[in-house]
């Protein structure tokens, strides 16, 4: 039975209406964000429509404020959002719908002024407005809009999203629009796009920029901004009416080529059942200059040659490309293809094709997520000398998950990466490298045989004697 000094609703009723306020108007004192929620709390009593009033209020508050949002404001700012936000979606849009879509779309206005003021990179308020996004999609049908009103509402919007708080826009708002408003708004982006806006004077137009062919004009770069943005919406409209053939209409042909753009191109034929045409544009990419394929269009390239029929080729292709980056995806979906106990040889196989690639690094990493740590472990025995310390982001971790198994693998990590400290002279990373040689210490008493590596003491010795004039590092040692 909890205790009745314990917080929770019950013991707090035991205290009275007359004193649980007393207390809301002392802790809310000197904060304004209690101080607003409890206003919400008030107009809530008065009905929707002053529960409306008041966000209208904050909302236009927001929208004129000029300071800055540090990183360290991000969270409250982003909390007094997501209380209007949430307010509109529970409390007027049950009560008033229409006004509730009125709130919501100026709720999505405040987010340039938002973007402006913040400097911290911080994804909470996208995450937030695409939320109002989806907000939006479901009290457009509740309050019955009209498509013509919508698809209008939803253009104007999409021309202002430089910040990306539109891109679930179209998604959301699809079943709100149907195929009337999407063929209405599809006719908008191509009105915009192909625009034609009257060229100023040369004496008038303002340089952005300077390119290898001369100035780069401000009103060029409009231009070809709005292409783009209509064209990413065009493509986004194609994909929610599975029109295969107006997105590729709408990506420009040298783009085509590029082998991303190609996966993603094909991947949509493949799910039309179009695989032919498929690895046509899978192969019809530009591969000058290219030592490795990204992982989509390889991936791309091996289901639509399975889809077609040919499976050796695109198991054989797998295996190359797995021979090529040792990407792990590669080989598990080259396994999958396997009969059952073929798949344990081609596994041995594969770890042994990785044991001799010229890029220890590279094997070390395939181990790790595979993971084989046994295998990674055999790996640093057999190649410490190549092993590059200065690659912490592999070192540190490898190190950890050998700990507690493989001390010896660890040690011999965790010394590469003091000995790149010390040799290189690197002052910054000295408090990283004492640190590493207590885990070293540490590790010691758990290696039963240092085989030909140098036991901890014989080590340490050896440091004390190449380096003992680095203090810096010596002072941290304990």
């Amino acid at each position: 039975m909890a205790a009745k000094t314990t917080l929770n609703a019950k013991n707090l009723e035991a205290l009275g209406a007359q004193r649980l306020a007393e207390l809301l108007i002392e802790i809310s004192t000197g904060s304004a964000a209690h101080k607003r929620r409890l206003r919400m709390e008030l107009a809530g009593n008065q009905g929707s429509t002053e529960v409306a009033r008041e966000i209208r209020k904050r909302l236009g508050s927001i929208a004129r404020a000029q300071s800055v949002i540090e990183w360290h404001k991000v969270k409250t700012v982003n909390a007094d959002l997501e209380t209007q936000r949430s307010a509109i979606v529970t409390v007027v849009a049950a009560d008033d719908p229409k006004e509730a879509f009125d709130l919501i779309w100026q709720f999505l206005a405040v987010a340039d002024t938002i973007f402006a003021r913040s400097n911290s990179g911080d994804t909470a308020f996208i995450e937030t407005f695409h939320q109002a996004c989806a907000d939006a999609g479901v009290i457009a049908r509740s309050a019955g809009i009209g498509i013509e009103v919508l698809a209008d509402k939803v253009f104007t919007a999409l021309q202002d999203n430089d910040h990306g708080q539109y891109d679930r826009l179209i998604a959301e708002m699809v079943p709100a629009l149907g195929k009337d408003g999407l063929e209405r708004l599809k006719g908008l982006l191509v009105q915009w796009s192909n625009e034609q806006e009257e060229k100023p004077a040369d004496a008038d137009r303002k340089i952005f920029g300077w390119g290898g062919s001369g100035p780069i004009y401000q009103d060029e770069i409009f231009a070809n901004h709005r292409r783009r943005t209509a064209r990413i919406a065009l493509q986004e409209i194609a994909d929610t009416q599975d029109d295969v053939d107006a997105f590729i209409a709408h990506q420009p042909e040298e783009t085509l080529r590029v082998p991303t753009v190609a996966a993603e191109i094909a991947g949509r034929l493949l799910s039309a059942g179009r695989a032919e045409e498929a690895l046509k544009i899978l192969d019809g990419i530009d591969q000058r200059g290219r030592f490795e394929l990204p992982f989509e269009w390889q991936r791309a390239r091996t289901e639509a040659l399975d889809a077609l029929g040919r499976g050796e080729e695109a198991q054989a292709y797998r295996w190359q490309c797995f021979e090529q980056s040792l990407n792990g995806e590669h080989l598990r979906a080259f396994l999958r293809k396997l009969a059952d106990f073929d798949d344990i040889e081609a596994e041995e196989k594969a770890f042994a094709f990785a044991h001799g690639y010229p890029d220890v690094h590279r094997a070390l990493a395939f181990f790790l997520v595979w993971p084989a740590a046994a295998e990674a472990a055999k790996l640093i025995s057999g190649r410490q000398a190549e092993l590059d310390g200065d690659l912490y982001e592999l070192m540190t971790p490898a190190a950890e998950m050998l700990q507690e198994k493989y001390p010896l693998a660890a040690t011999m990590l965790l010394r590469s990466m003091i000995g790149f400290a010390l040799d290189n002279g690197r002052s910054s990373r000295y408090r990283h490298a004492a640190r590493h040689l207590a885990e070293c210490a540490s590790l010691a008493p758990h290696i039963d045989d240092f085989g030909s590596v140098r036991p901890h003491d014989v080590y340490v010795a050896e440091l004390r004697r190449q380096h003992g004039k680095k203090h810096g590092f010596w002072s941290l040692i304990r």
